[in-house]
């Protein structure tokens, strides 16, 4: 039985490093070199350069056919680091704000512990490092780049650290557990000039505010009361003087939804609302409104087993409702069973949120997420009689 406590200090410093070395997406170089030289000293197969950067680890133990894929991502945010911890970032705007340093860590640990104790294995682990999953779809270029022809997986998992849930507590639900997000950028253009004279021109800042105004009535009055839907502008750019009336303005931001009904209908109703500004202002507008991350749906069995299995390693708990941000796990999803899964690392009443500068990954629950990995893998290639 290998001694998981003695992984664990390095783990930590590994941890540390990968945190002051953080690499944004498709550019992990050093982190999958790390990664390749860590699988290699535990005595795994290693296959490089998958999707980009991605690296597959592959332990293969007994006779069975059988395969599970256990999934960390590795990329950084682009967001300048506050934490003053002694391992903070050493690259400027550049830095790991969503905790992928503890999720390669932890299957790290993973790896190392089947590698030297692979009893209660039959069958083949893929221990699978995605690149750019921060709206760059790294699991999709994984995908494209023939990751499940070269390395099959009956079942598939991943998972992320959830502040908001109390540290070591693992949940997650059947279906919808991650919304699909899509981004929108319009572009107003109409005829600038000055500022004292705007009957001379065709105002796209005014167009722009009512623009905002409009969006956001969709979800209240386009999607039905029951529908998890949000519509969020998050930028509006447009001027560069006080006394111009700009002739050109852009407003921009997102959609995250759960049903594919209800997505077609808030793009319908932007579009329409978009006409409706050209005509009332006298301007023109593009939309550029791209779907790029669908819903990470779970397949209900893996679901289920995942919370079983997740009892035996810490405090278990269904997920009550899903999150509306994304996640790039779901393109994995449409195409292998398996279920994407929440491991608790909030302490205190108010830790700091993913994606803040402030937030770090708790290295507290290192050992939960690596003993999970392992019951995940011990339960599926369980021998059978």
């Amino acid at each position: 039985m290998t001694d998981i406590a003695a992984l664990l200090a390095p783990l930590v410093a590994l941890r540390h490093d990968i945190h002051a070395h953080p690499e944004l997406g498709f550019a992990e170089h050093r982190t999958a070199r790390v990664i390749a030289d860590a699988l290699r000293a535990a005595g795994l197969e290693v296959h490089e350069g998958i999707g980009g950067t991605g690296v597959v680890g592959v332990l293969r133990h007994g006779s069975s056919s059988r395969t599970v894929g256990l999934r960390a991502d590795m990329d950084a945010l682009p967001i300048d680091e506050k934490t003053g911890l002694p391992y903070a970032s050493r690259h400027e705007g550049c830095f790991h704000g969503c905790g992928h340093d503890g999720h390669v860590v932890m299957l790290l640990g993973a790896a190392q512990a089947l590698a030297a104790d692979p009893s209660g294995i039959d069958g083949t682990v893929h221990f699978i490092f995605q690149p750019a999953e921060e709206g760059q779809g790294g699991a999709r270029a994984m995908i494209e780049d023939g990751l499940f022809e070269r390395f099959p997986c009956d079942r598939v998992y991943a998972l992320h650290n959830w502040p908001a849930l109390p540290a070591g507590t693992i949940a997650t639900r059947a279906g919808a557990i991650m919304g699909a997000a899509d981004k929108f950028h319009i572009t107003l253009r109409g005829r600038g000039g000055h500022a004292a004279v705007p009957h001379d021109t065709n105002d796209t800042l005014l167009a722009a505010a009512s623009l905002v105004q409009q969006l956001n009535t969709i979800i209240a009055r386009n999607a039905p009361a029951s529908a998890n839907a949000v519509l969020s502008v998050t930028q509006i750019h447009g001027g560069h003087a006080h006394n111009v009336i700009p002739g050109e303005a852009m407003v921009a931001g997102t959609v995250r939804t759960f049903d594919p009904a209800v997505q077609d209908r808030i793009e319908e109703r932007m579009r329409q609302i978009i006409a409706g500004i050209e005509a009332g202002f006298e301007v023109s507008a593009e939309l550029d409104y791209d779907r790029y991350y669908p819903a990470t749906i779970n397949d209900a069995d893996a679901a289920e087993d995942a919370l079983t299995i997740a009892a035996t390693v810490g405090t278990a708990r269904r997920a009550p409702e899903p999150a509306a941000t994304s996640e790039d796990f779901s393109f994995m999803l449409q195409v292998r069973p398996g279920a994407y899964i929440w491991l608790g690392q909030g302490v205190g009443e108010s830790p700091a949120p993913l994606h803040n500068p402030h937030y770090d990954f708790n290295d507290a629950v290192l050992e939960t997420g690596l003993r999970l990995h392992l019951a995940l893998a011990r339960h599926w290639l369980a021998p059978q009689e």
